[in-house]
């Protein structure tokens, strides 16, 4: 037995005959000073004292009250080059206390992802994929939405678009073209008589599957959107 007298500050495994051949493992330091420190993969966010956002107003005709929907965004690197704005939480009031508990549980959930950072747009899709049971409604202008979790969903893309998190897929100057052509003579084949009627689309349009508008009609042999241009035809 060998007495030790001074203060161990690190050690080595003595490597066997059979692993001679192998390189050595190099001593561990356990000194204060040399210890590896530990790296974050993500910063991690305070959140600031003021935060810059918008606020939407949500009426639909299945409740008497509005919902006010507002976005708060976090500036990252500001005042540089890189400066960009990313969703941070969610708020939404109302004076109908009939939704009040999935209210408060849906905007921690998504004010959390937010706060996660990463690739949030998977929420745009999520949300409008919710349908109610009891039925949708239509907005003004035609639009057909399936539940109000799915207009909540309409107005965090349009949030992310404004911040610049998504890109809008609008149709190419072509494609517009062609459409309004096809409707011309859509309606001219069609002499609709009501000359004071206010729909956007020609009477008769159903429901597109895609754009929830009332604007698919047949064309050519095919029915197609004239909104967003969608064909059954490919």
């Amino acid at each position: 037995m060998k007495k030790i007298d001074k203060k161990i500050v690190g050690y080595a495994v003595n490597q066997s005959s059979k692993n001679s051949e192998k390189k050595k493992s190099s001593p561990i330091n356990l000194s204060k000073d040399d210890r590896a420190e530990v790296i974050r993969m993500h910063e991690k966010l305070e959140r600031p004292e003021i935060l810059v956002g918008s606020t939407y107003k949500v009426k639909t005709p299945i409740s008497d009250h509005a919902m006010y929907v507002t976005i708060n965004d976090i500036v990252l690197n500001q005042n540089t080059d890189d400066e960009k704005r990313r969703p941070f939480e969610i708020f939404i009031n109302s004076k109908n206390l009939d939704h009040y508990q999935w209210i408060v549980a849906l905007t921690r959930v998504i004010s959390a992802v937010f706060r996660k950072g990463g690739d949030v747009t998977f929420l745009v899709d999520e949300l409008k994929a919710v349908f109610d049971p009891r039925g949708g409604y239509w907005q003004p202008g035609g639009k057909f939405m399936p539940s109000i979790i799915a207009e909540l969903g309409y107005i965090v893309e349009k949030h992310l678009i404004s911040i610049g998190l998504l890109t809008t897929t609008e149709l190419d100057e072509h494609q517009k073209e062609l459409l309004e052509k096809k409707r011309e003579e859509y309606e001219n084949a069609k002499k609709q008589q009501d000359a004071f009627s206010k729909s956007e689309y020609p009477e008769g349009a159903q429901l597109c599957a895609k754009c929830n508008e009332t604007a698919v009609i047949m064309l050519d042999g095919c029915m197609t959107c004239l909104a967003c241009g969608d064909s059954k035809c490919g």
